[in-house]
């Protein structure tokens, strides 16, 4: 891909104030007593498993049954495509899509979107990093994303919906991912963002056929207990060299980061100005310590809209292009950003 970040990288002497000093994660999820080691981290631990959560954010195993929710989201981009894949379980259904977006076309070149049967078509492990292993199966369609830990990679395997997807994710060169273990409301939740890692492996749609190498892949893991009712604004894009995660609704500000040449900066509360009835018009997203001010250029959409009576969810996710500027600190030389591909999202899901 072309360099998005166009500046030449903006290095801070020892005595430059900065905020981009996160500790590094914890070694396990809870401390001795069962609380969670709230905070942002750089890294992961190894597992997001609560089952030794005290209170007073223990519940009856019943209601975590109820609550307890897990998604896997991975990104690939290129000069000519944009693939999203995720596979979220929410305990009593499970869910997964997957699709490639033409960006010379400006449209949808494949789509899949499938419900499945609780318990048994879905599997996502606690492992949020290295361990990782997703994996959806239903009806001939599979999705399977997971570490393999031989070939020191991420690999994604799709064959869903007439798409097929070979990628390895390499993160040899990455810059530390993001850890946030927060709470929403009165319960526990944890997210792990990864930072852009170079891509390799080819996407088939049809006779398309299109190749990885070059590209940028990133990853979302997350896991933890929502309420009834969730709903966030999300903003997301990478490329090698830096990119950003950035949040607004049920987690807060507790996910915001830049990643900026090899360093993880954590950010403020991000704000979206953006016409919910017209998502295909621009958004413009600050965060409110002065570090981003971006505008989204959208140039394709991903939308579904269900409702299964007990359950709900309404989705928008146009696909396109960032520009504007980042910084590293309030004192630092604003980078300036171009043709950063990513995608925005307004999402509400009754679960």
């Amino acid at each position: 891909m072309s360099a998005a970040f166009q500046n030449p990288p903006v290095h801070l002497s020892a005595d430059t104030p900065s905020n981009a000093s996160l500790p590094p994660a914890p070694v396990t999820l809870l401390d001795e007593s069962g609380i969670p080691h709230f905070g942002q981290f750089a890294g992961s631990v190894a597992s997001l498993d609560w089952s030794g959560l005290a209170q007073p954010y223990r519940r009856s195993a019943w209601w975590q049954r109820l609550h307890h929710k897990r998604w896997q989201y991975v990104a690939l981009a290129t000069e000519q495509i944009f693939c999203a894949v995720a596979i979220v379980d929410v305990g009593w259904t499970n869910t997964a899509f997957a699709y490639v977006f033409d960006r010379q076309q400006r449209r949808l070149l494949g789509s899949f979107s499938q419900d499945g049967l609780p318990g048994l078509t879905a599997h996502l492990n606690n492992c949020p990093a290295d361990g990782v292993a997703s994996h959806f199966r239903f009806l001939g369609n599979s999705i399977r994303f997971w570490h393999n830990a031989q070939q020191q990679c991420y690999q994604l395997i799709v064959d869903a919906g007439g798409c097929q997807i070979r990628a390895q994710l390499l993160p040899a060169t990455a810059a530390p991912s993001l850890l946030a273990i927060g709470t929403v409301a009165d319960n526990v939740h944890a997210t792990c963002k990864s930072a852009g890692m170079p891509l390799r492996g080819e996407v088939r749609v049809g006779q398309h056929s299109f190749s990885l190498d070059q590209g940028c892949g990133s990853y979302d893991y997350s896991n933890g207990f929502l309420e009834r009712e969730t709903s966030w604004r999300w903003a997301s894009a990478h490329d090698t060299a830096g990119g950003f995660n950035l949040q607004s609704g049920y987690f807060g500000d507790q996910e915001n980061a830049l990643w900026l040449d090899g360093r993880l900066i954590p950010l403020a509360r991000a704000d979206f100005a953006y016409d919910a009835g017209q998502p295909m018009r621009p958004w413009h997203i600050t965060t409110a310590d002065g570090l981003l001010d971006v505008y989204f250029h959208p140039e394709g959409m991903r939308a579904e809209n269900k409702n299964l009576l007990i359950a709900a969810s309404r989705y928008v996710q146009p696909i396109g292009t960032f520009e504007g500027w980042v910084r590293a600190s309030p004192e630092a030389t604003p980078r300036r950003i171009s043709h950063l591909a990513g995608v925005t999202e307004d999402h509400f899901s009754r679960w």
